[in-house]
């Protein structure tokens, strides 16, 4: 079957195995299981690299300057969520079209 057939993929540990409790390569091929490998470390990366902001934020460290013409400082920019409503519009648009960029031409699939 196709789950003895990652048996021996690295990370199968016991007890447990091959764990795939929502049964996404049921009837997957190695590039699709390669494929998902791949996406859940770069997923794993980024997760890491937002509670490491997350917690720098909370210690109070913050970059020098302003974040907008109008004098908004980075230092009056809460953490988490909260951010978003003080974060302008055009900063929040250049964060979601950098992230499109390293996901279209710099993390690509190999």
């Amino acid at each position: 079957t196709v789950v003895k057939a990652f048996e021996t993929e690295l990370g199968v540990q016991p007890p447990l195995g091959f764990w795939d409790p929502l049964g996404l390569l049921s009837d997957a091929s190695t590039e699709r299981f390669e494929r998902l490998r791949y996406v859940e470390l770069k997923h794993g990366r980024v997760a890491m690299l937002a509670v490491l902001g997350q917690v720098t934020t909370k210690a109070g460290i913050h970059l020098p300057g302003t974040i907008d013409y109008a004098g908004t400082k980075f230092t009056d920019i809460p953490t988490g969520i909260s951010a978003l409503d003080k974060v302008p519009a055009a900063g929040l648009a250049q964060i979601v079209a950098f992230i499109g960029f390293l996901e279209l031409f710099v993390m690509k699939d190999s």
